[in-house]
């Protein structure tokens, strides 16, 4: 392949990779986006089946910027016509025999947060709860209303729909053998050519640290490391009773002190109710007596005692790129001017997709963007001491 020229080239194609070429191609650039594997990998972080779209975090900061990236979800559905997001709540719980301090959990944290910021929750006490989501036996209830889960492979459709309309190349199975930023241009040496981009975006989650050794002049490396959670699995109702594990009977639900989260299951999606263990690491994690999946549902969700559990396996499971600071990395790579960066989502940056893409869009093209994102600059891992 001869060189090829672009206003912008963009390296990795999970769902950062995507939006950012989706935004940058709707305002009139060429762009390349160059994928290593192929889109939709399910070896991938960026690809499962569902994923949660809430905005109940206990940074406002975080809870501000999910709640404007669920804008941005809704008006590509909009535009798409097909259904992308799923909105049942987010429904997280808490007990006082598993976390006796109930006014510290997460539920009643979040809820505060979320109410601070004028977003619309719910409130629920042991009774309250009881009558309107049945399923779960916890003392207190807080719901974050404008939530729910994101339908992920009609998301990768209708994304690659729109890249093919608006002229997106997308090269697969490519690897990058080097990149330098000369003369106000951005130089992509692959194993099937080169490309001369205006600016550069890399979007490649764990694969971020070995793009940067290929970048002229880097020196750079960031505290990244994999994680995911220890349990994931599948609980089967009897069909008599899948109703109530349906949404909007059942919404998206979460004890996150204990390292709990949990998916409706989807009809001709997914085989059952997704649950998961996994402590994120931006939340304290309480002293507790449940170890796993089986000892919330046998505290915490009765309902599905008598369940089939299956291990979710292959592009279901979820894995995650944490950050040693435990924040995103998103901003303009240090020393460079049209070579920027955006990973670290720590499980849970796929529902800031848009924003992100937006974000990294707005930065490669105009070299500005509507957010105030100063505390996920790649710069604050640039030693005070370096050159």
């Amino acid at each position: 392949m001869s060189e090829a020229r672009q206003d912008l080239v963009i390296v990795g194609s999970g769902i950062m990779g995507l939006f950012t070429a989706y935004y940058a191609s709707r305002a009139g650039s060429t762009v390349t986006i160059l994928e290593r594997s192929r889109i939709g990998d399910p070896q991938t972080a960026s690809f499962c089946l569902t994923r949660s779209i809430r905005s109940d975090y206990l940074d406002p900061l975080y809870a501000r910027l999910a709640y404007a990236a669920r804008q941005l979800w809704l008006d590509l559905q909009a535009e798409s016509g097909e259904q992308l997001v799923v909105n049942c709540g987010c429904l997280n719980l808490a007990r006082e025999r598993v976390t006796p301090d109930l006014g510290r959990t997460y539920a009643v944290q979040s809820f505060q947060i979320l109410k601070s910021l004028g977003l619309k929750a719910e409130a629920f006490d042991r009774d309250g709860l009881q009558r309107r989501f049945p399923q779960f036996d916890a003392d207190l209830g807080r719901m974050d209303v404008e939530a729910g889960y994101l339908l992920v492979p009609a998301i990768t459709r209708t994304l690659r729909s729109a890249l093919g309309k608006q002229k997106v190349t997308i090269v697969e199975g490519v690897m990058v053998e080097a990149i330098a930023e000369r003369d106000g241009r951005v130089r992509i040496a692959t194993s099937q050519g080169e490309w001369d981009a205006g600016s550069t975006v890399l979007t490649a989650g764990l694969g971020t640290n070995d793009l940067l050794a290929r970048v002229d002049g880097c020196q750079l490396e960031f505290p990244l490391r994999p994680d995911r959670p220890s349990q994931t699995k599948y609980l089967i109702p009897p069909p008599e009773q899948r109703s109530l594990f349906t949404a909007p009977a059942l919404p998206v639900f979460a004890y996150l002190d204990i390292g709990v989260y949990g998916h409706p299951m989807v009809p001709g999606v997914t085989p059952g109710v997704k649950i998961g263990y996994y402590n994120p690491p931006d939340v304290r994690k309480a002293e507790t007596f449940i170890r796993d999946i089986r000892g919330f549902i046998d505290e915490c969700m009765p309902s599905l005692r008598d369940a089939e559990a299956v291990d979710v396996k292959d592009v279901d499971q979820c894995s995650y790129d944490l950050v040693a600071d435990d924040h995103f990395i998103l901003g303009a790579l240090p020393g460079f001017s049209r070579i920027l960066v955006g990973v670290g989502w720590r499980g849970t940056g796929y529902k800031f997709g848009p924003l992100v893409g937006r974000t990294l869009m707005q930065l490669a093209l105009d070299g500005r963007t509507d957010y105030e994102l100063d505390g996920f600059s790649p710069a604050r891992f640039v030693s005070a001491h370096a050159s």
